[in-house]
């Protein structure tokens, strides 16, 4: 009956599952009839999944009692989301509602070869209020029986629950055309019979789009197996994913998916991890590897340990902020929802003047113009108009979702489409993040061995990725470790600690200039064979080094960021540490600039020749260097007041400052990282720069086709309504055009974003 619930504080959340709320006017029923109850604290409804979510005070109501508001709406509460797209148009198309409105179809059908072709068989069968009833009108009447059950049933609903909608509105109609048949002694029963059968139609027709709109969000869902294979006490047992604990040992054999989140413990096999981060070449994992639930098992046997219970792993905080997107409403969605609240009291207004006003003032049939004046309350209901945009914002998130994306709202979605500048970071973004030793210059007597054995001790404690470079570097070459006392980390600028009593620095030039260091003339170590060839070249005959004019220009030249260390009094040694360019960066900078993105910024704290050597090589417009962490804010503060939207694009975590301040804030190599997932407006979840210019183009779109779903349909509205006064638009091409073939023209737009993908790949082709 529900979906899992959780508590907050002192109020219950409970979702449930309504696949008939289908349509604005549905879900407002269903609101108002659950917020009629005591206790009820928050109710949310998502047509685009049929969900609805309540906050209450389980003091004061109860779970029996939110399902009978539901009911109380018309509305039944299943135990399933949704189903697959099979199945969806199995149920829609042969449910108890189509079968009655086929059968509607046929008493219709009838009854217009009496009306119009057999009219000779069309006699009296019977008298009513004075009127003579023919067999057609029989037909009519069996067809409205038939198929207007639901309609007018729906309709009292609406009333109990003083819902103006469309379901209220057509039963006024579909009533009112046969009250006016005998009131009046105009024979309207053709028009009422056809109004229940393509009314009836169209909400089929409504529910199949909207199934199909849903089942992009179904697919997801369906990623993760049901079952896992666990080992236990040497025995393997399969077991459903949700009794499955923290700790456990997991086997996947070739061809699995992957059930749980966790980390490989025995065996190796390339994972395709396309469902999460939406690579397109399958990761080769050997032990350590973290691995993600939902993803495929290609070759190899693997044994997982699981690091997250199924409702916590990667794969169902993806499907769960997917569905929380709605709740962040665009701008257009908000301005639709704010129009729709005049329109329809207008319109309802503007056929109650026209259904009276001429037969009073003018003279005119009362049977012609009521008829008119029902048919503007057939297009009084905005249904297509309200749900072009939430239908959009879904079919893009859940695409996105497909291809790596995580867009967590409606609203973000809009922002990065408008966006018109791209910050990105350095290192981790536009390089890969995996720095490396690539020079050691000794200097001042000293060893290659003891520079890496001092530098080992002053980044031991760092965070700092250079820091990781340089101890593993260390590592690497069996340099013994040193005791550490007071480190300190100095923003922006280095480190400094105790090793072996005496206070060591490591840290950018400036750093040790700052100490009063004369960079332009420094002793380099030429004897033991220590130093490197390259590092020889840079000696002049009296094995002297111009620091700042030769050595680190020509290493920063290179794109390597130079760090040096030693003490207050003498310059033990440099280090130049370097990181590769992702090999998709300048493909993707460049695929941007065609997307229509006016100018792309490097941000880093690396030093300018560094900095100007990675942006040369990925062909950013600008780029701004050895920039402290609030620096970084205040340069995405000058290009917001430049340009009306900004995207920042960083790791997550280092970058949140600067992710907050842009319009919109992406990060990158989010899977399996609660922070980045959690604080970042959009999530790349695997670390491929191609999904940039993908979201920025699928953003583009969506706006593109939001506008195009709003424009149109209220465009069709209101020309429909501009010509039924004028006795130009019979009920029957108001229900068809204004209501079933809007509704089914602005999903299928919005399910157009689910075919776009990326056109690079990861490999900068």
């Amino acid at each position: 009956m529900t979906q899992p619930d959780a508590t907050r504080d002192d109020a219950t959340v409970v979702a449930f599952s309504v696949p008939d709320m289908d349509c604005p006017s549905c879900a407002g029923k269903v609101e108002n009839s659950v917020q009629g109850l005591d206790g009820i604290e928050d109710v949310d409804t998502q047509i685009t999944t049929g969900k609805l979510t309540v906050t209450y005070d389980p003091e004061r109501t109860d779970e029996d009692a939110l399902v009978a508001a539901v009911e109380a709406a018309g509305y039944e509460v299943t135990d399933r989301p949704g189903a697959d797209a099979d199945e969806a148009a199995t149920s829609v198309w042969k449910s108890s509602r189509a079968l009655k409105t086929w059968t509607s179809g046929v008493f219709v059908a009838l009854g217009f070869l009496l009306e119009f072709l057999l009219t000779g068989s069309n006699v009296g069968i019977a008298e009513v209020l004075g009127t003579e009833l023919l067999v057609s009108d029989a037909l009519f009447l069996a067809g409205i029986v038939v198929g207007g059950q639901a309609i007018v049933r729906n309709g009292y609903y609406s009333l109990r629950n003083v819902s103006l909608d469309i379901d209220l509105l057509m039963s006024v109609a579909i009533l009112g055309a046969i009250a006016a048949s005998l009131a009046f002694g105009e024979r309207l029963y053709f028009e009422a019979a056809t109004l229940a059968f393509l009314f009836s139609v169209s909400e089929l027709l409504e529910r199949y789009s909207m199934d199909r709109a849903r089942n992009s969000l179904e697919e997801l869902m369906e990623l993760s197996p049901d079952e896992a294979t666990v080992r236990r006490d040497g025995e393997e047992v399969t077991m459903p994913v949700e009794a499955v604990r923290v700790g456990d040992s997991v086997v996947v054999r070739p061809g699995e998916k992957i059930p749980m989140d966790g980390v490989v413990v025995g065996g190796e096999s390339a994972v395709n991890q396309a469902p999460i981060t939406g690579e397109s070449v399958p990761v080769d994992k050997i032990s350590g590897d973290e691995v993600y639930a939902g993803t495929i098992n290609e070759e190899g046997y693997l044994e997982v340990e699981v690091t997250a219970e199924s409702a916590d792993n990667t794969l169902a905080r993806i499907v769960e902020l997917v569905e929380d997107a709605q709740s962040n409403r665009t701008e257009r969605e908000q301005f639709v929802e704010r129009f729709s609240s005049y329109y329809t009291p207008v319109v309802v207004g503007a056929g109650i003047l026209v259904g009276v006003v001429p037969p009073l003032l003018l003279g005119g049939a009362w049977a012609t113009w009521i008829l008119r004046g029902l048919t503007l309350f057939v297009l009084a209901c905005p249904c297509a108009f309200v749900i072009s945009t939430p239908v959009s914002v879904v079919s893009g998130i859940t695409s996105a979702a497909k291809n790596g994306v995580l867009v967590k709202g409606g609203n973000h979605l809009e922002a990065m489409g408008a966006v018109e500048a791209v910050a990105l970071d350095k290192t981790g973004t536009l390089t890969k993040g995996e720095l490396a030793v690539t020079d050691v210059v000794p200097l001042n007597g000293h060893t290659e061995e003891e520079v890496l054995r001092c530098a080992r001790g002053l980044e031991i404690r760092s965070e700092h990725p250079i820091g990781d470079a340089i101890v593993e570097a260390a590592e690497g070459h069996d340099v013994e470790a040193r005791e550490v006392a007071a480190f300190e980390s100095i923003t922006g600028k280095g480190v400094t600690a105790d090793l072996g009593g005496r206070t060591h620095y490591a840290g950018k030039p400036g750093l040790f200039e700052e100490l009063g260091f004369d960079l332009s003339h420094v002793h380099a170590a030429t004897d033991g064979g220590v130093v490197t060839a390259k590092s020889r070249n840079l000696c002049d005959r009296n094995g002297c080094l111009d620091l700042l004019e030769d050595l680190v220009p020509r290493l920063q030249s290179e794109g390597k960021t130079v760090v040096l260390v030693g003490t207050e009094d003498e310059l033990e040694g440099v280090v130049a540490v370097a990181d590769e360019v992702r090999p998709e960066a300048a493909a993707s900078v460049q695929r941007l600039r065609d997307l229509g993105v006016e100018r792309t910024v490097m941000l880093t704290g690396d030093n300018e020749r560094t900095a100007r050597a990675i942006a040369e090589a990925v062909g950013v417009d600008e780029f701004r260097a050895e920039l402290l962490p609030e620096e970084k804010v205040e340069a995405v503060e000058q290009l917001t007041a430049e340009f009306e939207a900004v995207a920042m694009v960083g790791d997550g975590v280092n970058d949140a400052p600067a992710l907050a301040t842009a319009t919109v804030g992406v990060a990158m190599g989010a899977a399996g990282t609660d922070t980045a997932l959690e604080t970042a407006d959009i999530a790349l979840m695997g670390d491929d720069l191609t999904r940039l210019p993908y979201l920025y183009d699928l953003s583009g779109r969506a706006n593109r086709v939001i506008r195009q779903n709003v424009w149109t349909s209220l465009g069709a509205k209101a020309v429909l309504a501009a010509g039924v006064p004028l006795g130009l638009v019979p009920i029957w091409v108001a229900v068809l055009v204004g209501d079933a073939g809007m509704t089914t023209a602005v999903t299928g737009n919005a399910m157009r974003l689910s075919r776009v993908t990326p056109e690079l790949e990861a490999s900068g082709d």
